[in-house]
């Protein structure tokens, strides 16, 4: 590995990790493919897009998700709103650095590094309206005042991001879902899945991206 930005290392293959949370940012294997199996299909997308879709994800990380929801919407031909909540962002160089790998629309890249700010983001990204909110995400979620269609839930481990999975952060997190909204997340561990059903969330079990076995989705009632 070589030394990033202060609390990111590098692999050789390009992924960087967390030094914070010893956890990579992405998937080992195909951090966009993995995006595209777990957080657009697992909550249904594109079939369910439409003008002002809004999705939220808790974990901002690289903004590899939110390129990939750009890339969705444009293909769909729908505009659509993001807001990702991230307490621990990126430099410029670090971001630059981890999106350069990926296959997706260089004018979206150009436009997520133009406007990054690690105090926060507000910017249009192709047809996505997006912002990041930075800080600790237990207390900006339940400050929030929007609403959001989807969750992509991209914490690090919960083993090693507890956090980022705490039950009052998850039933917050379900406060702000839209009727009919749903989430999705890399994770199936019982604790989570647990939470997001004590908070109103019908949940599944389904297979995960590569060497995962197990993700889990979940949509609530309208």
């Amino acid at each position: 590995m070589d030394q990033g930005e202060k609390g990111v290392t590098w692999k050789e293959s390009g992924v960087p990790v967390s030094t914070r949370f010893d956890d990579p940012y992405f998937s080992l294997e195909d951090g966009l493919a993995e995006t595209r199996h777990v957080f657009l299909a697992g909550n249904g997308l594109p079939e369910r897009a439409r003008g002002g879709f809004h999705v939220a994800e808790l974990g901002f990380g690289t903004g590899l998700n939110l390129l990939a929801l750009a890339q969705m919407a444009r293909e769909a031909e729908v505009e659509v709103r993001y807001t990702g909540f991230e307490a621990y962002p990126l430099s410029l160089a670090d971001l630059g650095r981890a999106l350069a790998q990926f296959d997706v629309a260089e004018e979206d890249v150009s436009a997520l590094l133009a406007a990054w700010d690690p105090a926060g983001l507000a910017a249009r990204i192709g047809p996505v309206e997006a912002e990041v909110i930075v800080g600790d995400a237990r207390q900006r979620v339940p400050a929030w005042e929007g609403r959001a269609d989807a969750w992509f839930l991209d914490g690090f481990a919960p083993a090693k991001n507890p956090e980022l999975w705490e039950p009052e952060l998850l039933a917050a997190v379900a406060a702000r879902t839209a009727p009919g909204g749903t989430f999705a997340t890399y994770t199936a561990a019982g604790a989570v899945r647990r939470a997001l059903a004590a908070s109103g969330f019908v949940v599944e079990r389904r297979p995960g991206y590569g060497r995962k076995r197990h993700m889990s989705v979940g949509r609530m009632p309208e």
